[in-house]
C-alpha cells in the first residue's frame, strides 16, 4: 500500500442538462476540524487517487483534503450525451464539492485539467479559491500538444491482466517522471475498471475525448484574459521536459497576473506526478505560508 492511511470515499449529486449525476470524492483528514480545506484536482483521464500521497500528507497537517473524480472517470457517474462533458460543467460540480465542504475559502491543487477548471474558478468575481497551485497547465496550450492527447485520450483499449494494463499506464504516462514499481501500481490499480467479460478496461468513458474527436478542428486553447483576473496567490509547477505547458508560457505567467511563482522540476514531462518527496513539500510548505495566521 502507498499510503498509511486511506481515504474515505463518499459521493454528492450534481446536476447537468441531462438530470442529477453522482460525483464521487475521496475525503483525508477532519471535515469538521476548524482548519483549511483542500481540493486536489486531477488530470483528463485520471482521478482523485493520483494525489493519495500528496492528499495524506497535507492532511496531516489538520483540516480536510478533497479529491473528487471529475464526472466521467474514475468512481464518478458517466454523463448520458458527449456534448456535455466540458468545463462548464465541471466548474458546476465543483462548486458544488466546494459547497459539501462548507468552506468558505479553500486551497486548489490541480494537475493539467485540475489546472484549469482551479484557474477558471480563481478568475471568478468573489472566487473561494484561496491559493491557487497549478501542476503542467497554463493559459496557453498549443494545438500540438493538444493533438499529442487526443493520440490516446478515448481510446478503449481491452487488458487481459493487470500487468498488460500496468505496461500501457507506464508507457502513456511515462512523462510523469521516475516513479517506482509501488507507484507505478497504484497509478495502474486506480486507472482500470473490471471489464464483465473479464480483465480490464480504462476508468473513464471515453466520450471525454469528444472535443478532441477532429485533429483538423483542434486549434491553440487561450485563456490569457482569465489569467489576469485572477488575485489569489499562484505556485506554477511545470516538468522541465513538458510540452503542454512550455517554459516561453511558464515565464509569461510568472510576469503577468497573479504573477505565478514558477517551481520547475527535473527529468519529468507532462505532467509531475506529486508523489515524490520533493514535489510533496513544495507544495505543503507553499500552502502552510500563513495557515498558521488563519488557524
Amino acid at each position: 500500500m502507498l499510503t498509511a492511511t486511506q481515504p474515505s470515499i463518499r459521493h454528492l449529486r450534481s446536476l447537468s442538462a441531462h438530470g442529477f449525476h453522482h460525483v464521487a470524492y475521496g475525503l483525508w483528514g477532519d471535515p469538521s476540524a476548524l482548519a483549511p480545506v483542500t481540493f486536489c484536482v486531477h488530470g483528463l483521464t485520471r482521478s482523485g487517487r493520483d494525489f493519495d500521497v500528496l492528499a495524506e500528507r497535507l492532511a496531516e497537517d489538520g483540516g480536510a483534503v478533497y479529491c473528487p473524480d471529475v464526472v466521467g472517470r474514475g468512481r464518478s457517474d458517466w454523463l448520458p450525451s458527449a456534448d456535455a462533458y466540458g468545463y462548464p460543467q465541471y466548474m458546476t460540480d465543483m462548486v458544488m464539492a466546494i459547497a459539501r465542504s462548507g468552506a468558505e475559502q479553500v486551497d486548489w491543487v490541480g494537475t493539467s485539467m485540475g489546472g484549469l477548471i482551479g484557474l477558471m474558478l480563481a478568475a471568478q468575481p468573489k472566487s473561494p479559491i484561496r491559493r491557487l497551485v497549478i501542476n503542467d497547465v497554463g493559459p496557453f496550450v498549443s494545438a500540438s500538444a493538444l493533438r499529442r492527447l487526443a493520440d490516446y485520450v478515448g481510446k478503449d483499449p481491452h487488458f487481459a491482466d493487470f500487468e498488460e494494463a500496468m505496461a500501457y499506464i507506464r508507457a502513456v504516462h511515462s512523462p510523469f517522471g521516475p516513479l517506482s514499481d509501488m507507484e507505478w501500481r497504484h497509478l495502474t490499480e486506480h486507472s482500470l475498471r473490471a471489464d464483465p467479460g473479464g480483465g480490464y478496461r480504462l476508468a473513464y468513458d471515453p466520450a471525454i475525448a469528444a472535443p478532441l474527436a477532429d485533429p483538423e478542428k483542434i486549434e491553440d486553447m487561450v485563456l490569457w484574459p482569465l489569467w489576469d483576473a485572477i488575485t489569489c496567490p499562484v505556485l506554477l509547477l511545470r516538468g522541465a521536459e513538458s510540452d503542454l505547458l512550455t517554459r516561453e508560457t511558464a515565464l509569461e505567467m510568472a510576469r503577468r497576473g497573479p504573477k505565478a511563482e514558477l517551481v520547475e522540476f527535473d527529468s519529468v514531462g507532462h505532467a509531475p506526478a506529486l508523489m515524490n518527496p520533493d514535489q510533496v513539500e513544495t507544495v505543503r510548505q507553499w500552502l502552510q505560508q500563513d495557515r498558521g495566521a488563519r488557524a
